[in-house]
């Protein structure tokens, strides 16, 4: 099984096979699930003091933040998968 990375911003990589959601921060369902990741130590701030723009849920209930936008990182996801496709 290979391994594909994609960088979140600021030389952050995260293996995308563990991503299971790319959201938005705003809604309150998802500021829940920030607060309780923090509570239970399963918060990865990634922002480097920035504004969070997008909320990466992973697999293993590690949520990660990210100062990329949602768009920009399903973009890198799919062009992760677009060039290892066109490669096999």
């Amino acid at each position: 099984m290979e391994i594909k990375l994609i960088n979140i911003g600021f030389g952050n990589i995260v293996a995308a096979n563990r991503i299971v959601a790319i959201v938005s921060p705003e809604s309150a369902p998802i500021k829940r699930i920030v607060q309780d990741a923090r509570e239970n130590g399963m918060l990865i701030d990634a922002t480097y003091g920035r504004r969070t723009r997008a909320v990466i849920i992973c697999d293993s209930d590690h949520v990660i933040l990210s100062a990329v936008q949602p768009e920009t990182v399903a973009h890198r996801l799919s062009s992760r998968d677009n060039i290892a496709e066109s490669t096999s």
